[in-house]
């Protein structure tokens, strides 16, 4: 017989309403400190609670271990944000181990650096269009007709919208 391991299924329409419900109770430590979540989970905290920062993980670990989820520490990252237009500039913390220090983050299908610039997610979406345009202009070139075109077009351009 094999164990039956309750999970969210990644995917299904139910998993984000599922999530949202089952990290309600999940709180900070520290105040000041936030746990946002939606697709995965965020602990954000002001520079003045970097001291923390070890507590909150443990925090995590522990609420995750008590509400049977399984958490992948490979995925943990910290980035740190700032603010470039700042003439002092603050010293960053102490790395806290085995946690890598990242300069970019995804969240939400967004990429933010740690200016808080969001050039990098641009970027991507600008080169991803390219790719996408390029194949319609591909087959043009070797003949397809307009209608099939406009079948390539709104099963693959149209659906990125």
């Amino acid at each position: 017989m094999s164990e039956i391991t309750p999970s969210i299924v990644h995917g299904s329409s139910i998993g984000p309403a599922s999530y949202v419900v089952n990290m309600a109770d999940l709180k900070a430590v520290m105040l000041g400190n936030r746990i946002k979540f939606a697709d995965d989970t965020y602990v954000v905290m002001p520079a003045a609670n970097a001291n923390s920062r070890q507590a909150e993980l443990d925090s995590v670990e522990e609420w995750s271990w008590t509400n049977n989820v399984k958490v992948n520490p490979v995925k943990y990252a910290e980035v740190i944000f700032t603010d470039k237009r700042r003439k002092t500039v603050a010293r960053p913390p102490e790395p806290v181990p085995n946690i890598k220090r990242v300069s970019s983050m995804k969240i939400l299908g967004v990429t933010f650096t740690s200016g808080l610039s969001v050039s990098e997610h641009i970027q991507t979406i600008v080169g991803s269009c390219a790719q996408t345009l390029y194949a319609p202009r591909a087959l043009r070139a070797h003949g397809m007709d307009n209608r099939g075109l406009q079948t390539i077009y709104h099963s693959v351009i149209i659906v990125k919208g």
